[in-house]
């Protein structure tokens, strides 16, 4: 308690005399009583930490007013420089003779010497006289005489006056460019002047000396205070640093608010000085305590006298109220502290009642560890609502009943607000008919217990059943036959499970046993929550097995997007065991063309129609990129690879987070130049039927499957006559335990031999030769006949890279156009073609071809260069002069985009055709 009063135990002494040598005693006397150097240190430190503050603001403060007197300079200095070289200009300008000059046969002869004359006489760096389309005609620099002017011109032809902020050869300037007006008014001629600003500049420098003197005055008058500051530190706490400070702050805080101890301290003249919060409570004392005699609390005689005696007491037992308190009582002057005394009390009443609690306590975790065990032993929700009453009764409670919502049972979530439930499971120490049997459904009342706890989703407790006029209500006569059958008390606990009410459980005791109280509702609520997970669990379980057939139809493509490359039909088998991760796809592209696309993921079960859900996203957006087939595979085989490593790096055990292995082919067929790129993954190859019904299996370059890693994909081109057929297919189709792969290419040849010419009787006569009734493995066939776009249907230009080709080019859309019947897309085509093919011309590099592509519902103009760069859409300020044209494109056409090829990129535009 000394070190709470702040006090020290002053060293032994023996026979008055300090112990130790003589060089102790010296130290004693140099050094002043409850000071040590390193306090001292801790003071200096303090003051020295105040220094550098003030000299950093000092700094800080020099620093920002020299930034402002350059930002002020340096805006100063523009504005200045912008006059001085508009007054010039236009005084030049507006000189006698100047039109007259401008028309003579050589103006540079009499306006040169002018101009150098004004330049030097006005300051300026250069003035500059130009004609209408801005040709110099003086200069600083002979040699310059005769170039175009650098600089904007267009507002001055218009009369108006340019002033802007350029980099020249000179460094950073202003200039202006006035208008020369003749004598009908008209704009004859432009006078341009300019000036760097590095010559109005304010003269900063002058003013820089007189700040670093006032930074110098600041920084003496930091140095003082620090010494004042120092010293007043010094007397204000005695000498002790502010580590001391710190912990005995720390310490006396502890003693108060940490322990579980009451703690008076009571002054020399019996009044109350100080007294925590445990006090406070144990001895029921007025907030206005403190100061106050401690004969004049209220505190039973016997403690105010011992408070108030100032004698040691050690333990002695005080009942205060209907508390036993143990009071330990000692004066704070014994070792030379202030005069008083601290008394502390520790209610020892408290020790009874946790050792009954610690018992209770046992009993409580034996039966939250047996239900632990028992509960959820099945995936089966009946029998786990059945495990939680066995396990409850009688140790808890006589009844336990359980009711779920009915959407439960069925595997999904209950709709929100429903309180009608089907009893799943009932059990108690003997048979009580009044209670709902099992399989009942019930509407429970809102006013009724299960329904305030159901909507509210927490625990409700009747301690008497006989005076609960809600619960009564759900069933009057019911409940009049339950109480008489000695039912009293019920707890109603929401079975919830990850936010969401499945229903409820509802615990019931009889007169063979008191009431249920607050202690109960907490176990109870325990119980439940237990058993909540495990309900929770054989519902998903339900769930998934009801959504697997769903799911997997969900995942794959319910119709074919339309298209008029390639005929096509298909086939998906699931497997025998379930959901898998067998997909396909048709994806039309741009120029007509279309991907065809065939995927496998390893294994079964919902986390592979997922792993195959999120594949095919992927491609759909790689495709959007109007990328290269061994392109688009290769970033697939890095999201697979990236996200089994995200997956392994989660925590999860068995990685079921990322994607699993897969296999793909890509294939992307071209109506017009009908030839078909194929990558494939780790997939089976393509197989082809020619129009005269041969087979063939190309060879494809096969990669590494998916997330495996490895060289780069490659492609192999395909020419396809019209009319062939293009069989795509997955693994499970000629893969079987009783066959080798070989075999199952054979069989797949023959069928195909044998098949029809349509993708439908194909996929017919396929799947009913190679596969089972219930195959073993999913299986997915893909069957396109290709169609060709005849030359009649194709329009190609080569045009040179000369803005003045453009007409050319239009003249001849607009007859190809009028031959094809689409007059009423001239006007469109022409305005999209000029936009396409100047931006060409002008930003692209090499050739320029236009290529137009008339389909069934729609025309397709292309335009293609050697540049990589592909144009943006953006909207153009009011204030732009260009970046329009591509809005006007995106406006004008249904779909337009860039993809690029070898040789560069081609902009697409796609119009629909006018529907007659």
């Amino acid at each position: 308690m000394s070190r709470l009063l702040g006090t020290r135990r002053p060293p032994e002494r023996h026979g008055g005399g300090r112990t130790g040598s003589g060089n102790s005693g010296q130290r004693a006397e140099r050094t002043p009583p409850g000071r040590h150097p390193g306090s001292l240190l801790g003071v200096r430190s303090l003051a020295g930490q105040v220094f550098v503050l003030q000299a950093v603001l000092v700094l800080l403060l020099v620093v920002t007013a020299v930034a402002a007197l350059l930002v002020q300079a340096g805006s100063s200095a523009e504005e200045e420089a912008r006059r001085r070289s508009v007054a010039v200009a236009e005084a030049f300008a507006n000189s006698p003779g100047l039109p007259e000059a401008l028309r003579s046969e050589n103006p540079t002869e009499s306006l040169q010497p002018l101009a150098e004359r004004a330049r030097e006489r006005s300051g300026v760096d250069f003035v500059v006289v130009m004609d209408t389309d801005g040709t110099r005609h003086t200069h600083p620099r002979p040699d310059r005489i005769g170039e175009r002017f650098v600089g904007t011109v267009g507002p001055a032809l218009e009369g108006e006056t340019v002033t802007e902020e350029i980099v020249g050869t000179i460094g950073p300037l202003v200039q202006a460019v006035v208008p020369v007006f003749g004598p009908d008014g008209s704009v004859v001629g432009l006078v341009s002047a300019g000036i760097t600003v590095d010559k109005v500049s304010s003269g900063v420098q002058d003013q820089v000396p007189l700040l670093l003197g006032a930074s110098a005055a600041a920084l003496l008058l930091s140095v003082t205070g620090t010494a004042v500051i120092g010293r007043r530190l010094l007397r204000q706490t005695r000498g002790l640093g502010p580590a001391e400070m710190t912990r005995m702050y720390e310490h006396h805080d502890a003693v108060l608010h940490a322990v579980r101890e009451g703690v008076l301290i009571v002054g020399a003249d019996g009044r109350l000085v100080l007294a925590n919060d445990e006090a406070r409570r144990l001895l029921d004392l007025p907030p206005d305590a403190e100061g106050r005699s401690v004969t004049d609390l209220g505190l039973p005689p016997r403690t105010g006298r011992l408070l108030s005696s100032g004698r040691a007491a050690v333990d002695e037992v005080h009942q205060v109220g209907d508390r036993m308190l143990a009071v330990n009582h000692e004066p704070t002057d014994r070792f030379g502290g202030p005069p008083g005394s601290v008394a502390t009390f520790r209610d020892s009443t408290e020790l009874r009642v946790l050792s009954e609690s610690a018992e209770e306590a046992r009993r409580r975790l034996k039966l939250l560890y047996d239900a632990g065990t028992g509960i959820g032993t099945t995936l089966d929700m009946v029998r786990t609502a059945e495990e939680l009453a066995e396990a409850v009764v009688p140790r808890f409670a006589d009844f336990v009943t359980v009711d779920l919502a009915d959407a439960v049972l069925r595997g999904e979530e209950p709709a929100g607000g429903t309180v009608t439930m089907r009893r799943v499971a009932a059990h108690g120490i003997r048979e009580i008919p009044s209670f709902y049997p099992t399989g009942k459904l019930i509407a429970f009342l809102p006013s009724t217990p299960q329904g305030q706890g159901y909507r509210a989703g927490q625990a409700v407790l009747e301690a008497d059943l006989a005076t609960a006029p809600g619960w009564q209500e759900q069933d009057p006569e019911r409940a009049r036959r339950i109480v008489e059958e000695g039912v009293h008390s019920l707890i109603t606990v929401p079975l919830r499970a990850r936010g969401i009410a499945l229903g409820v459980v509802n615990f019931w005791r009889t007169r063979e046993h008191g009431a249920f109280d607050d202690d109960d509702l907490s176990l109870a609520e325990e119980l439940v929550a237990r058993a909540g997970a495990a309900v929770d669990n054989a519902r998903r379980y339900t769930r998934e097995h009801t959504m697997a057939a769903a799911l997997q139809r969900s995942l794959l493509p319910r119709a074919l997007p339309g298209q008029e490359a390639l005929e096509v039909a298909h086939r998906y088998l699931p497997a025998q065991s379930g959901v898998g991760g067998d997909w396909f796809d048709v994806i039309p592209l741009s120029g007509a063309r279309v991907a065809l696309v065939v995927g496998d993921v390893v294994g079964h079960g919902l986390h592979a129609a997922a792993t195959m859900g999120r594949l095919r996203t992927a491609v759909h957006n790689f495709s959007a990129l109007d990328l290269p087939p061994d392109e688009i595979i290769g970033h697939l085989d890095e999201l697979v690879d990236r996200s089994d490593r995200d997956g392994d790096g989660d925590g999860t055990p068995d990685g079921t987070s990322g994607m699993m292995g897969a296999t793909c082919l890509y294939a992307i067929y071209d109506p017009a130049s009908r030839s078909c790129v194929v990558a494939r993954a780790g997939h089976p190859p393509p197989a082809l039927v020619h129009p005269d019904g041969t087979v063939e299996f190309p060879d494809i370059p096969v990669g590494a499957p998916l997330g495996l890693g490895g060289p780069p994909y490659e492609t192999a081109e395909i020419d396809l006559p019209e009319g062939s057929r293009l069989v795509l297919y997955t693994d499970g189709l000629i893969e079987d335990r009783g066959r080798d792969i070989d075999v199952g290419l054979a069989l797949l040849g023959e069928a195909l031999a044998r098949a029809g010419d349509s993708p439908e009787e194909t996929c017919d006569e396929v799947t009913g030769a190679l596969l089972a009734e219930r195959p073993r493995d999913d299986v997915a066939l893909l069957v396109a006949r290709t169609r060709a776009l005849g030359p009649d249907r194709i329009a190609v230009w080569d045009v040179p890279s000369d803005p003045a080709a453009v007409s050319a080019v239009r003249g001849g859309v607009t007859r190809r156009l009028a031959d094809w019947g689409l007059d009423e897309l001239v006007f469109t085509t022409e305005l999209i073609l000029s936009e396409l093919v100047t931006n060409a011309i002008r930003h692209a590099t090499g050739p320029v071809r236009v290529r137009l592509l008339r389909l069934e519902r729609s025309l397709i103009c292309e335009v293609s260069d050697t540049s990589s760069t592909s144009p943006h859409l953006r909207r153009a300020a009011t204030t732009d002069e260009g970046g329009r044209g591509l809005f006007l494109v995106a406006q004008l056409s249904e779909r337009w985009g860039t993809r690029y090829t070898g040789n560069g990129k081609v902009i697409w535009v796609e119009q629909p055709l006018p529907r007659d």
